[in-house]
């Protein structure tokens, strides 16, 4: 085995590196939909010249902020976009004919299938020389397309110059294409371990270049190699005592899985079909799963909807025949952007299926963070929908109460707080 297959190995089997905390993550996918659709928000805007002149109140920044917010991988991912008034930059905001430009590409980014239609995207924008936006927004093109375009930042950066040897620089596209060009070779070349999906080999390479891990020696350098292999084991050592730690922070938290259970049981007590998010129905709940007891699909008239594929991804939904009651989305630690989309494309999609209750479910110490976000001019919408939040001690301390006396959704809108 040579010494960077056995870094795979390491790296994937460590529960502190990023292809246990992030790449493996369960919420992972579920947002790639919810930035799609947020950026589809940003053209719209654009096209519309709604977008304005700065970034704070954009629906950029929301979905850049829901971008930054997939944890160690895109931490600091704002900041290449934040509007710098000193250095005017980056010339998207007070440049009306690079903002439409920035405009164009994430549309062509968003329409297009093929690599060749995102390398020449990537072109026209480069060409634009808009000052202060460079391959950061490579990050954005990962949640269209996480096959054919990596992320981008410093720490990707610097693990693949220090395990190739490269000088690869940041700032410049056609770094990033060179960058990209050899990630899908290592990709390529190790395929029995890294997904296709580019965030698996950035994930690793993130890992490097932050420190996590040492990059390998070059082969017939066997000090190198005992050094950099005790060096390994050390790390390995070092992420099972941080996995403790975590599990027992945990222990003292309410968990995503456990808030979903209780409202799979009160909507079952309450006659009420159930569905459970399709990417959750397996996990282990009880003595069973939590989709024990729970629809196996979804009525044909919700199946049909625009926006079916994040309908699906919605944590609990309450239904009587086709009729969706109450939808919940639980935000144990996840931005609520991904939970609010899904609820759009609920609401919206089927305007004729009127969805009686509309619930942002979270942990009482969320409440002020739900109600900030809340307030972005992106979701002036969903405020006209009067999605309601239901925080955690009221669910905990009420629902056996409710299962037993509770009809319809008066005993859910008893204990929900109002967030317009």
């Amino acid at each position: 085995m040579n010494t960077l297959t056995a870094l795979i190995r390491h790296w994937r089997d460590d529960p502190g590196g990023t292809y246990r905390t992030w790449f493996l993550w369960d919420q992972r996918l579920k947002n790639f939909r919810s930035i799609r659709r947020g950026l589809q928000v940003v053209v719209s805007d654009i096209e519309a010249g709604t977008f304005g002149t700065q970034y704070r109140g954009t629906s950029l920044e929301t979905v850049v902020h829901c971008v930054a917010e997939q944890r160690q991988m895109f931490k600091g991912a704002d900041h290449a976009f934040l509007w710098k008034p000193k250095l005017r930059i980056p010339d998207i905001y007070e440049n009306e004919e690079n903002q439409r430009a920035f405009g164009r590409f994430l549309d062509t980014c968003a329409c297009c299938t093929t690599e060749a239609e995102l390398l020449r995207a990537v072109r026209v924008l480069d060409a634009q020389k808009i000052k202060g936006l460079g391959p950061a927004a490579a990050n954005l093109m990962y949640f269209l397309h996480p096959t054919l375009m990596p992320p981008f930042n410093t720490a990707i950066v610097n693990g693949y110059n220090a395990l190739t040897g490269a000088k690869v620089k940041l700032g410049r596209w056609e770094e990033y294409l060179a960058l990209r060009a050899g990630m899908l070779r290592l990709t390529q070349e190790h395929r029995d371990l890294l997904s296709n999906d580019l965030g698996a080999v950035a994930a690793l390479l993130f890992d490097l270049g932050n420190g996590r891990y040492a990059a390998p020696p070059r082969e017939g350098d066997a000090v190198g190699v005992q050094a950099w292999q005790a060096d390994l084991a050390q790390v390995r050592a070092d992420g099972q005592a941080a996995r403790k730690a975590q599990e027992a922070a945990q222990a003292q938290d309410l968990t995503h899985t456990q808030v979903q259970g209780w409202l799979r049981d009160l909507g079952l007590a309450m006659g009420f079909d159930v569905w459970i998010a399709a990417n959750d129905r397996t996990r282990p709940y009880g003595d069973a799963t939590l989709g024990a007891g729970c629809l196996s699909t979804l009525p044909p008239g919700l199946t049909a909807v625009p926006g079916a594929d994040a309908v699906r991804l919605i944590d609990v939904l309450w239904l009587q025949g086709e009729r969706v009651v109450a939808a919940f989305e639980v935000e144990h630690t996840t931005s609520i952007y991904s939970g609010i989309v899904r609820m759009l494309d609920l609401a919206l999609g089927a305007p004729e299926h009127a969805v009686e209750g509309l619930y942002l479910v979270a942990p009482d110490g969320r409440e002020a963070q739900v109600r900030e976000q809340l307030q972005r001019p992106a979701f002036t919408r969903v405020r006209d929908l009067g999605v309601r939040y239901l925080p955690y001690s009221e669910l905990e301390q009420h629902r056996e109460a409710m299962a037993r006396f509770g009809q319809g959704l008066k005993a859910v809108e008893a204990i929900a707080r109002t967030l317009s």
